[in-house]
């Protein structure tokens, strides 16, 4: 995967970061993050601007991300209604989004930027959730600006250990995603238990 990406920012760098950070943001699983870092290392070397590769980043995570809201607010919450019942998913687990969104939406939508897994779905969660989008446009657009900038200079300063660093930010996003798994794990087992204790 990191050679493809490396021969193909030699040649069209910023578009294809564009494309990759922002499909990403939309809902589809690619790689944006290894793709961010991989152009700053780029740039590291002189092949690219680390100016314009963080600028090509945010940007592109605030327009994908805007996409998935969109996407989510507007057919989203009837895909899951529809098709819910598939993975269980009844109107009482809606409900219960929309209000965790109403209560913890911005810092999720901010953190979910440094999550593999939640960078993806965070935006159209935010829309399904009917979080207010001028709140979410302003954590999105942190979020986004801040992850750029995190992991642009990442790759601009260990350019030439990407290998390594890759590796590392690998595992540092597989530990935030597990141990948000295990929050929310705990919180549905506690909110099971005062449910069923009554």
């Amino acid at each position: 995967m990191h050679d493809w990406i490396t021969s193909l920012l030699e040649s069209d760098g910023y578009v294809l970061l564009f494309l990759l950070v922002g499909l990403e943001s939309f809902g589809i699983p690619l790689p944006g993050e290894t793709a961010l870092v991989t152009a700053a290392a780029f740039a590291a070397a002189g092949h690219l601007s680390i100016y314009a590769v963080v600028a090509t980043a945010a940007a592109a995570a605030i327009l994908g991300d805007n996409g998935g809201y969109w996407i989510g607010r507007k057919g989203g919450l009837a895909l899951v209604r529809r098709y819910g019942w598939f993975v269980h998913l009844n109107e009482s687990h809606i409900r219960r989004a929309q209000g965790f969104f109403d209560c913890h939406g911005p810092k999720t939508v901010f953190i979910g930027r440094f999550i593999a897994l939640l960078r993806t779905w965070a935006a159209v969660l935010a829309g399904v959730g009917k979080m207010r989008y001028g709140v979410f446009m302003a954590y999105n657009a942190a979020g986004g600006i801040v992850w750029s900038v995190v992991f642009g200079t990442l790759g601009y300063i260990f350019g030439r250990n990407l290998a390594q660093l890759e590796r590392y930010l690998g595992l540092v996003s597989l530990a935030l995603a597990l141990v948000a798994a295990l929050v929310v794990a705990l919180a549905l087992g506690v909110r099971w238990l005062q449910t069923n204790s009554d």
